[in-house]
Order: structure tokens, then C-alpha cells, then sequence
């Protein structure tokens, strides 16, 4: 299986990035269109506003620290982010992600040299982020988890499989 995240631009964050400012806490009434449109807003005040489909989101170590909210992960993933890559996650926060198909990466080299903006790429199957100076080492995701998060999370991927083992007369009913 090949999986591309093509070249994007690279949003980045220092390290400890918390579900509260993924998912604001006082916004958590309003769904997820409001904590997605004020997503990291504490970090990064034209985030929400600015990143596009596809962008990829670097950060220190410790991302997605604080509350089990999946909203956390659930913003990123509406606002169109392609990829989490971090030095570390917390543990809760890169499960919810995965649950959500958003693709999360431990960058196991050095990611200080990116800057806002910066045109990068994944190449999943080769495991590193490709910046326009070279590349950095990730830790490659197993191939079970990568058809998760290709069919867009737990749920649609339990859906597949189970409609996939359905006997011919199970799925008449």
C-alpha cells in the first residue's frame, strides 16, 4: 500500500502543545465547526484561518498533552490537516488520532531547522519528512494502523471489515 502526504506547508510549534489549546474548553458547546475555527488560536492566533487541506503540522515533544478530549485530534482533522508530526505525543492524543484517521508521526531526528511555512512532504513508506533541505527521520507507523487511518479511522475501518466478512446472507437483511 502507498500512502503520499504531498508537499505542504509546515506549521510548527514548540513543545507540551494541549488539548486545551487544540480544543478550547470554552468553546466545547459549539460543536466541532467552533473548536476547529479556534483551534490552537492560543499559539498561533491565524492557525484556524490560515492553514489549507493538506498542511502539516510539526511540533516539539509532547503534543496533544492534558484532557483525553478526541476533540483535540477531531479539530485538526476538520480543518484539513494531512499530518501531526511531533517529537512526542501524549499517549491518549496520538490514539484518538489514529481512531480519527488523522496520520501522526514521531519525528525521531531533528525538525529545530523548520520554519513556518516551509514546503514539506511525507514519504510514509520510506518514513521521514521531506523538507526542502533533506529529510527527517520518522518512526514508521505499522501497515495495520496505516489502513486505519486510510479508511479514515476505527469506525470506517471496522465498517469495511466487518461488511467484507459478512456472509452472502447477513447482508440481505
Amino acid at each position: 500500500m502507498t500512502m503520499v502526504v504531498p508537499r505542504h506547508r509546515a506549521f510548527v510549534f514548540g513543545n507540551d502543545i494541549d488539548t486545551d489549546a487544540l480544543a478550547p474548553g470554552q468553546y466545547m458547546g459549539g460543536g466541532i465547526e467552533a473548536l476547529a475555527a479556534h483551534c490552537l488560536e492560543a499559539v498561533d492566533p491565524d492557525f484556524a484561518s490560515s492553514v489549507q487541506p493538506g498542511d502539516i503540522v510539526v511540533a516539539g515533544k509532547n503534543f496533544g498533552m492534558g484532557s483525553s478530549r478526541e476533540q483535540a485530534a477531531q479539530a485538526l482533522r476538520h480543518l484539513g490537516v494531512g499530518a501531526v508530526v511531533a517529537r512526542s505525543f501524549a499517549g491518549i492524543f496520538y490514539r484518538n488520532a489514529i481512531n480519527l484517521g488523522l496520520p501522526v508521526f514521531i519525528a525521531t531526528g531533528d525538525t529545530s531547522m523548520l520554519r513556518p511555512g516551509d514546503a514539506v512532504e511525507i514519504d510514509i513508506d520510506g518514513a521521514a519528512l521531506l523538507t526542502q533541505t533533506g529529510r527527517i527521520a520518522l518512526e514508521p507507523l505499522p501497515y495495520f494502523l496505516l489502513d486505519m487511518i486510510a479508511d479514515g479511522g476505527l469506525v470506517p475501518h471496522l465498517e469495511k471489515r466487518f461488511a467484507a466478512s459478512a456472509s452472502p446472507k447477513e447482508t440481505a437483511l
